[in-house]
């Protein structure tokens, strides 16, 4: 079996797999990669890979790959140490799915090892800190998007690949209309095409990853 270890740093790299030992994971192959084309290609055949741990902080990866690997790999475990992962990713990540596992980087060494252990046993671990984060009462802040409601929700429909026409027979509108907000919303976003709308879209959180690339 093995476990696929993606971080740039020599020490770090040596650490982990120390405390993997540790842990009783002695028996594991860990094959160590440095960038997320190389997690993508050490999957290629995931039929033997436990885990994935991976430094987010440092791995020239987003959030949305991220999502999209957990989502063709769903049998593999993922653990991440970060020192800088948005709440919002946190909560679409580890209350969507527990196949993702987060721990700081300066977490305590108790809770690493067992984010460790229980990864590679395929279960999800949240260290204490994360976990406040998540539950912490959320705060109300103005919505900055220069979209309305129905740029919104016709953004939406074109990130689930709809075409002006669907949408106009979804909402009862006529295709025209569905034009207008379409060259709305590249206008006020200052893009030239849907693809540019949909990424800002994924950025401002106006659109889930997961619903988009499903």
């Amino acid at each position: 079996m093995r476990i696929i270890l993606a971080d740039h740093q020599e020490v770090t790299q040596f650490a982990i797999i120390q405390l993997l030992q540790e842990v009783g994971c002695r028996a594991y192959e860990v094959e160590k990669v440095g960038s997320i084309a190389a997690i993508k290609a050490a999957l290629h055949d995931w039929s033997d890979v436990k885990a994935v741990i991976l430094d987010y902080t440092t791995l020239n990866t987003s959030e949305e790959e991220l999502l999209l690997l957990h989502l063709r790999y769903p049998q593999v475990q993922f653990l991440l140490f970060s020192d800088q992962l948005s709440r919002d990713l946190l909560r679409r990540m580890l209350l969507g799915s527990t196949q993702f596992s987060v721990v700081l980087k300066d977490s305590p060494l108790h809770e690493i090892q067992e984010a460790l252990a229980l990864t590679v046993r395929g279960r999800q671990y949240i260290c204490t800190d994360v976990q406040q984060l998540i539950d912490a009462p959320e705060k109300e802040e103005p919505d900055r998007s220069p979209l309305s409601k129905t740029e919104k929700d016709i953004l939406r429909l074109l990130a689930m690949g709809k075409t002006s026409k669907d949408i106009a027979a979804e909402r009862y509108l006529s295709v025209y209309t569905v034009m207008t907000h379409r060259k709305n919303i590249f206008r006020k976003l200052q893009v030239n095409n849907a693809q540019e709308a949909i990424r800002y879209a994924l950025r401002a959180g106006i659109v889930d990853p997961l619903e988009y690339y499903i």
